[in-house]
């Protein structure tokens, strides 16, 4: 119901806003000219139809709609498959899905390998001329059998009988197959039924589990599913009882017999099977088994089991009635298929999970009893404040100390003195209240981009100022960072992650590498060109140079510095999945790569969703960021 309501809302908010952007295009004085930044602020009602449309574009090809409004389609679709299964070996054989018949197409095929092999035998120098004349005798006896299973006067009253009982069955079960009582069953097998399909299951229904699901229910729960098994289930044993009939008339099975037989003696003349007379023997032998065991049969003799397939075809169409065209309208690029017993998605939803499934695995992620690998996705853990206290002090404090650190007495005992108490202040060893303390996947993916991001400005943006500012400083660290900036992140993350581990000092100095050189590019390029104009204002008015660098190039610097800044955080937030790909035993990339190894689509987008939600939540802080530090910026 969320989704149906979802739907309609979507698609009104559509409509509405369009109508709404178009009276206000009529109606709103625009005074700012064309190229005026002006003109692209605001728009919230442009916003409205960009995001539901593309929601309503996710809803609808991830097949959420049919999920929403024809909830039961999925399995009824699903025994529709099993029927469509049974009949294709079927029409194979005939016409319908083929431009031929089968018969006409193994024997114009065979025939071709024949004459491909006589080709050969009469270019090769290898073959003495009196086993040449054997082959060929092999080749002409094998073209030669298949006259006797296409002509109709040689075929059997039993295999004519035999056709014409398959043929009745299917006719039997067209006919039954339109009856609204079809298939006859008792309440007791009713109520077998539909208990085991309510244990099966709904369609995608996400269990309790992050690695169990069940995509396609393969019980039918409604009465046209039980129909559909039922005709597909009569339908798979008369194609097995089709498949195991032979044409095999008395000349037929006594040329085959003999030849079979000639090529054996032949062969066993040839000290080695790989000797080319005798493969070639073999090929020849090959091609008149697969003759044997094809349904071959004269052109006329199954014209009436040809037409009660396509009538029993054009019967359940008919019968899917409604199903069809939800099929065409809300199962795009694809539809549900049936393999044996089980049926699955085929299409786009099967790789585009629905945001129904999708919303359910993101609240078991969150959830701490469940989380992904016994770790929630975001969640909280209560951290004594001493523990706080131990990672920002360094143990060097109490070293600086004078005195000596207490030492045991004769009893054992040990007593502490000033320069102890201050070392297990330093270090953390003590009790103190407890905050709550973020935890989970997206906090430590967070925490590692951040900490690279800020560790990169910290060291690029002043480097940068520096390199704009003095030629030596250029001269001297512009090879170096020429040298490494263009190697892609992905060939350092091996390096540095055997050099420094796989916790997470490996990982956010290599999202310190990320940004650091994209920091020192925007700052020096932002130091460089600030107007010349302007320092000489600064120098006229008395400035130093500590005020020429804080009140006139450090400002404008800070364009160039901000948009570094947004660069240097999609670099970053790319950078971390690579390296908690290849290294990691948390984070959004590690629970990515383990979701891909299991085809969990539906946690892989979920995760897909967090890195884009991340990203947009930098990006939107650093725009804020310089709108307030550099309002200036295009009205100069």
């Amino acid at each position: 119901m969320i989704t149906a309501f979802l739907t309609f809302l979507f698609f009104f908010a559509i409509i509405g806003c369009i109508l709404y952007g178009r009276k206000l295009i009529r109606t709103e004085k625009i005074d700012a000219v064309f190229g005026n930044p002006e003109r692209a602020k605001g728009g919230v009602h442009w916003v409205i139809v960009g995001s539901s449309f593309l929601l309503l574009v996710w809803l609808y090809y991830s097949w959420d709609i049919a999920k929403s409004f024809f909830p039961r389609s999925a399995n009824e679709l699903c025994q529709v498959g099993k029927v469509n299964e049974s009949l294709l070996s079927l029409k194979y054989l005939f016409p319908i899905k083929e431009r031929q018949l089968k018969s006409t197409s193994v024997i114009k095929t065979e025939t071709e390998n024949l004459n491909k092999i006589l080709l050969e035998i009469d270019k090769t120098d290898k073959v003495n001329s009196q086993d040449k004349v054997k082959l060929i005798n092999f080749i002409n006896k094998t073209k030669n059998s298949i006259p006797l299973l296409t002509n109709e006067n040689l075929l059997n009253n039993e295999t004519k009988s035999k056709i014409g009982i398959i043929t009745d069955k299917i006719n039997n079960l067209t006919d039954k197959f339109t009856r609204s009582d079809y298939p006859n069953e008792s309440p007791e097998e009713e109520i077998k039924r539909i208990d085991a399909a309510k244990k099966e299951g709904n369609w995608s229904s996400s269990s309790t589990s992050i690695e169990n699901t069940i995509e396609i229910p393969s019980i039918p729960k409604t009465k046209r599913g039980l129909k559909f098994q039922a005709a597909a289930v009569e339908l798979n044993a008369i194609s097995d009882e089709f498949f195991e009939l032979r044409n095999h008339n008395e000349q037929y099975s006594s040329l085959l017999e003999n030849l079979k037989k000639e090529i054996k003696d032949f062969r066993s003349q040839f000290d080695s099977a790989e000797d080319i007379t005798s493969s070639f023997a073999k090929d020849i032998l090959k091609i008149a088994r697969r003759i044997e065991y094809a349904s071959i049969f004269p052109p006329n003799t199954l014209k009436d089991m040809q037409g009660s397939i396509e009538n029993f075809d054009k019967a359940q169409k008919k019968e899917q009635g409604g199903l069809r065209w939800v099929d065409i309208l809300l199962f795009p690029s694809g539809t549900i298929i049936s393999s044996g017993p089980s049926c699955s998605e085929q299409g786009s939803g099967r790789w585009l999970p629905k945001p129904s499934d999708t919303v359910n695995k993101f609240a078991l992620m969150l959830n701490p009893k469940v989380g992904f690998k016994q770790i929630p996705l975001i969640w909280y853990e209560m951290m004594d404040v001493s523990k706080i206290v131990g990672f920002i002090l360094p143990d060097w404090i109490a070293d600086i100390l004078p005195g000596e650190y207490p030492v045991h007495n004769e009893k054992g005992e040990v007593k502490p003195n000033f320069k102890s108490k201050v070392l297990s202040f330093v270090t953390g060893d003590f009790k103190l209240f407890k905050i709550p303390i973020p935890t989970g996947h997206i906090w430590d993916s967070f925490l590692r981009v951040f900490l690279g991001l800020v560790a990169g400005i910290i060291v690029g943006v002043p480097l940068g100022l520096f390199m704009g500012l003095n030629r030596f400083a250029k001269g001297f660290f512009d090879p170096l960072i020429e040298l490494y900036r263009p190697v892609p992140p992905l060939a350092w993350a091996p390096l540095v992650i055997s050099v420094l581990g796989i916790d997470n000092l490996g990982k956010v100095f290599l999202l310190f590498m990320v940004s650091l050189s994209i920091m020192i590019i925007s700052a020096r390029a932002g130091a460089s060109g600030t107007q010349l104009s302007k320092i000489h204002a600064a120098h006229s008015l008395g400035a130093s140079r500590w005020q020429i660098l804080r009140h006139v190039i450090f400002p404008n610097s800070l364009p160039e510095i901000l948009t570094g800044i947004r660069v240097a955080t999609g670099m970053c937030w790319g950078t971390l999945v690579a390296a908690e790909f290849l290294a990691g035993t948390t984070g959004v990339g590690f629970v990515e790569n383990v979701a891909k190894k299991y085809f969990q689509y539906e946690v892989i987008w979920i995760t897909i969703f967090i890195m884009g939600m991340l990203g947009l939540i930098f990006d939107i802080t650093i725009r804020k960021i310089i709108d307030k530090t550099i309002p200036w910026r295009g009205k100069g």
